[in-house]
C-alpha cells in the first residue's frame, strides 16, 4: 500500500499509518527500532531499498529524511508511505522544503517508535563531523556511516574517528567483518611466531586501512598498507619463521588460503552488498569498542606520516 500526503503534518502522517494497518489488517504495531536514514534523492532508492531487504530479518519503522531546497522561503513537508510491499515494515519517505529541512528532528521524532531503539544511518558521502552531535544522531544509539562513499575516503574516516562516542560504526568496518573471522580462524591453529603483515588493497581502502590497523593492534607487529588494482581488498600475508600465511581474493569473490606445511584452501569471500552490511548493523546496538582502537590506530599512523611528509 502506497500513500502520498502533500504539504502535511506530522498528525496525518501518524493517522494515515494506523489507518493503513488497520485497512491491512494488522492494527498492532511490531516493530523491533526505528531506522532513519539521512540522504538526498538520487541515493534514496538504493537506501530505502537495502532498508527493505533488511526489514525482513529486523521488522523496523524506516524513516527516510530527503532535504529538497532548504534555501527555499517556505517550509513545506511532503510524505510517501508505504506498507506491505516487500516485507514487514513501515517505510516513510519525509521530504522537507525550506527552512523545515535544517529542523529535520523536529518531524522525526513524532514518528519514532515508542520504546524501542534508534538507528540513523548516513549512506552517503555527507556525515557530520561527528554524528552523536547531529540533531538526527542525537536520537540513535546506533549511528552508521560509510566513508567509502565519500569523495576523501581516508580524510572523513579520520574525521569520524577523531569524533567517535560509543554507538559510532561505519561500513568500511562492517566490511572487513569475514576478513577478520577468516583470519581468526586460521591464526587459531599452531602457527610459529608473526614478525609482520600487509594488507593488499586497491588505493584509498578504508576498509584496508582498518583492517590493517585491526591486525597491527591483535597481533603486536607492524601491518604495511601495499596497492594493488583490487576490487576492494585483494589479499593479507602475514609472515612468520616458518611461511607465510596468505589470504588470497584477487577476483572480490573467491580467496585461497595458504599456510606453511599445509594444502591450499579455496574459501567463499564474496564483497558484500548493502543490504547485508546494514543487516549485520542492526543485530547489534552496543558500542564497537574493537571499530574505535582500529580507527583511532588509523587515524594517529595518518596524522604521523603526515607530520613526517
Amino acid at each position: 500500500m502506497n500513500i502520498d500526503l502533500a504539504g502535511t503534518s506530522t498528525r496525518k502522517i501518524q493517522d494515515a499509518l494506523t489507518e493503513a494497518r488497520h485497512v491491512m489488517g494488522g492494527p498492532a504495531v511490531g516493530m523491533v527500532l526505528t531506522l532513519i536514514i539521512v540522504t538526498d534523492e538520487s541515493a534514496q532508492y538504493d537506501a530505502v531499498r537495502a532498508a527493505t531487504e533488511a526489514s525482513r530479518e529486523h521488522p523496523c519503522r524506516v524513516l527516510t529524511v530527503i532535504s529538497r531546497d532548504p534555501r527555499g522561503n517556505s517550509s513545506r513537508l511532503d510524505a510517501e508511505i508505504r506498507i506491505g510491499e516487500t516485507g514487514p515494515g513501515e517505510t516513510v519517505l519525509l521530504r522537507m522544503y525550506g527552512p523545515l529541512a535544517e529542523h529535520a528532528d523536529s518531524v522525526v521524532v513524532p514518528l519514532l517508535m515508542p520504546d524501542t531503539p534508534v538507528v540513523t544511518w548516513w549512506p552517503g558521502g555527507k556525515v557530520p563531523k561527528v554524528p552523536a552531535k547531529d540533531p538526527l544522531g542525537r536520537l540513535a544509539q546506533r549511528r552508521v556511516t560509510d566513508a567509502y562513499a565519500a569523495r576523501d575516503r581516508l580524510g572523513t574516516l579520520a574525521q569520524l574517528a577523531a569524533g567517535y562516542r560509543p554507538g559510532d560504526t561505519d561500513f568500511t568496518w562492517t566490511r572487513v567483518t569475514n576478513w577478520r573471522s577468516l583470519l581468526a580462524a586460521a591464526l587459531d591453529q599452531d602457527h610459529d611466531e608473526i614478525g609482520s603483515g600487509e594488507v593488499m588493497a586497491e588505493p584509498d581502502s578504508p576498509s584496508a586501512e582498518l583492517l590493517a590497523a585491526w591486525l597491527s593492534i591483535r597481533l603486536g607487529v607492524p601491518v604495511d598498507r601495499t596497492v594493488s588494482e583490487g576490487p576492494g581488498i585483494t589479499g593479507v600475508r602475514l609472515r612468520t619463521t616458518s611461511g607465510d600465511i596468505v589470504v588470497d581474493r584477487p577476483d572480490g569473490r573467491v580467496a585461497t588460503l595458504c599456510r606453511p606445511g599445509q594444502p591450499d584452501r579455496q574459501v567463499s569471500l564474496m564483497r558484500r552488498p548493502m543490504p547485508e552490511l546494514l543487516g549485520e548493523e542492526l543485530r547489534r546496538l552496543d558500542p564497537d569498542e574493537v571499530y574505535q582502537d582500529a580507527a583511532a590506530r588509523f587515524a594517529k599512523d595518518l596524522a604521523g606520516a603526515a607530520g613526517e611528509a
